[in-house]
């Protein structure tokens, strides 16, 4: 379960995919306090109560670092930053329904650029599990040896 590398000065466009998914009712949507809640619910009920934790820690700060994923009025994805530690992208999940739609590159995206905003040069995939290909196609990751559980050390559910 390694970390992953990602160069945020080389990052794609997002526009193109925020664009086609929008013709298909999906909008991409920086989460505002009046949506914790119900973000803070679905990362529980469809992930676990860790993800719920860094969905509410991603409320936090303002402007919030967590973007959803919304389809007629639901959440049909989200993806956090900067909440387990500064600079690391994640948690990110999207629903095994609207998987492959593009939701989650679009998430991953949204994310990267706000964080590229915010004056980073890189960030930290943390913990990428079996989405190391995904990252490495999405947005040109690259593992970092050696890195578990890294920043993760320490966690109860850890050690």
């Amino acid at each position: 379960m390694p970390d992953m590398l990602v160069k945020l000065y080389t990052l794609p466009d997002k526009q193109p995919l925020i664009e086609r998914l929008a013709q298909q009712g999906i909008v991409i949507k920086r989460g505002m306090s009046g949506d914790m809640h119900r973000a803070v619910s679905f990362a529980e009920e469809h992930f676990n109560a860790s993800w719920r934790n860094s969905c509410q820690n991603a409320f936090a700060r303002l402007p919030s670092g967590i973007f959803l994923a919304v389809q007629n009025k639901q959440i049909i994805g989200f993806a956090c930053y900067d909440v387990v530690v500064r600079n690391f992208f994640g948690p990110t999940g999207v629903t095994d329904a609207c998987r492959g739609l593009g939701v989650g590159k679009a998430l991953l995206l949204e994310c990267l650029h706000a964080m590229r905003a915010d004056g980073y040069a890189y960030a930290i995939i943390g913990w990428a599990e079996d989405a190391q290909a995904f990252y490495e196609h999405a947005v040109g990751a690259t593992v970092i040896p050696d890195s578990f559980p890294g920043a993760y050390q320490g966690m109860i559910d850890i050690d």
